[in-house]
């Protein structure tokens, strides 16, 4: 049995939409990778990804559960609050809801698990048992005494009407005073009448929070606890009857040869101020075997042939030993026979704090291997599964490389101040399609394919695509999923250069960007899963013009000063955009993606790059000439001539784009190095285009606050 996933409504970040956690089952393994049973849960700091282990926890605890006002959706609250001014009463009352996904396996119904067979008996007498049965599971937490909310939240609106702040803030104090009640119901709406039935009986959470707070003798401390628990375990009794032997026989030496002289003594003083028979002192050895561990026993780590005191190892390796050790303690905790009728989550709270990159990426590696030899070593079978959240970007890197696939990672999102969750699925990644074209461009396409490969043949380009994206996101990529934007750009030079630009932007420098050069061609495959993610992003690309049916340019070095009659073999505009440069006149922008080209003429010239764009719009710059002059000193002087006429190398831009393309890096250094060396000097700019992009990010990552 094992959580397939589950939905939450109306809980703090999460609204209405966009809020299922997809977890993977204990056993699920691709390619029998060792990380593939544990669900990574991702996102930025404060995006909701403690709020998901946190409702788990509440949910399934064994006390009760307790909502306050701050434990509501505000949105979601205030929708009600205007629903209440506009009908002058409230028919729907807060609530909170959480659906369920249960998978129960074939072995499941080997045993007695009667807590599911409650809930839907009907629906698994029904299911063949040689497969999988999904058992739905709502619960939903509403106010018990619905006429005295309304009461009370009449007299708010009542005595604060027109104050809409302040009818906010009475109704959450409100909410925080009232008692909500369970109600449980199937998938089809229908009440669960076991009034026995809790979900705790069937999900058990242990968390282990980030390790933020580690004391000196923190391991002590969970080692004993490790140590008691298996003292007390009915198995292992047996094994320590001889050390309790011990404990006696210590207990009664200590009390007759020490404890009586010094209770003696006490005694006889005593009896010099008061009554014997009205007060005498008794003492006794009590040593008993959680004294012995929790007091008598020194924890060490041992290094090569040293043994360490563990206030003096550093926190990394302590964290991760914590990490091990409140496993270890749950595990031995588990009753035998909550065994297989429970679902056991395990939830890591960011387990990357204090580790160095390498041990979070081996962590993350090797975690589901640990879980599974310490149950074989406890010789319990337990219905175990791995919830970790974080935000690194190596222990992201580590886990899609370790499973070969996206389906076990959850993204948080943020819309705004709602929180997103997007499982993220290697086939709608697969299978992904963009934004329908013309239907001229449709026409051209079909007619295209019947002289393409065949339908094999795009399959196969479809899953090399995925496997590529597997594999390149390791390359820094990783790090949009931790990014409030990604700009993707195709040359060294933009990539260096907009590093500083931005820097300077007073709008964008307060927001992470990561910007990734990436080919155009390559960075399409990048294009579903940016949307996904539903991270702005800014896509800087080049025409790259064809001129009839034969481009040779390379040769003339010709400027071009029109359109008409040109094509493009940009992947990524023709992804988006007709093939007729003449006929494109604006940016593309598609959902959270928008893409910007030298679409418009710049001294009357249609640049063909990123560098020769900088050039039409900085060649009157000092900057700009003086790192052309340090570069290429020949050709720069060839067009200049002797009277130094800087227009002149506008009229050679292409030509000087050309001579610099096995440059680049060396003309982006040189660029940058002449900024931030310059004190007095006007600084060249950005070409309009890019500059179009960055406001148009800057305005998209306003809006979502």
């Amino acid at each position: 049995m094992y959580l397939k996933g589950f939905t939450v409504y109306n809980f703090r970040k999460f609204y209405k939409e966009g809020n299922t956690v997809r977890l993977v089952s204990p056993n699920s393994e691709k390619n029998n990778r060792v990380s593939s049973s544990s669900t990574l849960i991702v996102g930025k700091n404060n995006s909701g990804k403690t709020t998901i282990t946190k409702a788990l926890s509440r949910i399934t605890s064994k006390y009760g559960i307790d909502l306050k006002g701050n434990d509501f959706n505000l949105f979601y609250i205030n929708d009600l609050l205007k629903e209440y001014r506009s009908q002058k009463s409230i028919k729907n009352l807060p609530y909170v809801e959480f659906k369920f996904e249960i998978g129960v396996t074939p072995e499941d119904f080997v045993h007695n698990i009667k807590n599911f067979i409650v809930v839907e008996k009907d629906k698994v007498k029904k299911k063949k048992r040689d497969q999988d049965v999904t058992l739905n599971i709502i619960l939903k937490l509403v106010i018990e005494e619905e006429e005295e909310f309304r009461n009370k939240l009449g007299n708010i609106f009542g005595k604060f009407e027109g104050h809409n702040n302040r009818i906010l803030e009475k109704t959450l104090e409100l909410i925080d005073n009232t008692k909500f009640k369970p109600l449980y119901f199937d998938e089809t709406g229908q009440t669960i009448d076991d009034k026995g039935f809790k979900i705790s009986n069937l999900i058990e959470v242990k968390e282990i929070p980030a390790n933020s707070n580690l004391k000196e003798n923190s391991l002590s401390s969970i080692f004993n606890k490790i140590i008691r628990a298996r003292y007390l375990d009915e198995e292992n009794l047996k094994q320590f009857e001889d050390l309790n032997d011990e404990i006696d026989s210590i207990n009664q030496k200590v009390t007759s040869k020490i404890v009586n002289d010094q209770s003696s003594t006490v005694n006889t003083v005593l009896d010099e101020i008061e009554s014997v028979n009205h007060l005498r002192v008794n003492l006794s050895s009590d040593l008993d075997f959680e004294k012995l561990t929790k007091n008598l026993i020194r924890y060490e780590y041992s290094e090569g042939e040293m043994f360490i005191p563990e206030g003096q190892f550093g926190l990394g390796y302590t964290s991760l030993i914590n990490i091990i050790a409140e496993i270890i303690d749950y595990v031995y905790k588990v009753p035998s026979s909550d065994v297989n009728s429970k679902i056991n989550l395990i939830c890591i709270e960011e387990p990357e704090a204090f580790m160095h990159p390498q041990m979070q990426e081996l962590f993350i590696m090797h975690i589901d291997s640990a879980v599974r030899k310490l149950l074989e070593s406890t010789k319990k079978s337990l219905n175990s599964q791995l919830v970790i959240t974080t935000h690194s970007a190596h222990v992201l890197n580590s886990k899609i490389h370790t499973s070969n696939s996206f389906d076990n990672i959850n993204y948080i999102s943020l819309l705004g101040r709602e929180s997103v969750i997007v499982p993220l699925n290697d086939e709608i990644l697969l299978n992904s399609n963009s934004k329908k074209k013309s239907k001229k461009k449709s026409k051209k396409k079909k007619v295209t394919r019947k002289h393409e490969a065949s339908v094999e043949a795009l399959i196969k380009k479809k899953k090399d695509d995925l496997n590529f994206l597997k594999k390149h996101i390791k390359f820094k990529v990783s790090e949009f999923f931790f990014a409030d934007a990604v700009i993707f750009v195709e040359g060294v030079t933009e990539e260096t250069l907009l590093s500083y630009y931005i820097s300077q932007n007073s709008e964008l420098n307060k927001y992470y960007i990561t910007i990734l050069n990436i080919n155009g061609a390559h960075g399409l495959v990048y294009h579903a899963l940016i949307k996904l993610l539903k991270v702005p992003c800014l896509i800087i690309t080049d025409l790259d013009i064809k001129v009839g049916d034969d481009d040779s340019r390379e040769d003339t070095l010709a400027q071009i000063n029109s359109l008409t009659g040109c094509t493009t073999t940009n992947k990524t505009i023709l992804k988006y955009t007709e093939n007729d440069l003449d006929t494109l006149k604006s940016y593309v922008e598609d959902e959270n993606l928008y893409c910007v080209f030298q679409k418009d003429p710049v001294e009357g010239y249609y640049a063909t790059s990123f560098e020769e764009a900088y050039i039409l719009k900085n060649f009157k710059n000092n900057i700009l000439q003086s790192a052309l002059k340090n570069i290429k000193p020949k050709i720069y002087q060839e067009i200049v001539g002797g009277n130094n006429d800087v227009s002149l190398l506008a009229q050679s831009s292409y030509k000087l784009q050309n001579k610099l393309s096995k440059s680049k890096s060396i003309f982006s250094n040189e660029i940058l190095y002449l900024i931030l060396a310059s004190e007095s000097e006007e600084l060249p700019t950005l070409p309009d285009y890019i500059q179009d992009g960055l406001d148009w990010l800057a305005c998209k990552l306003k809006s979502m606050v």
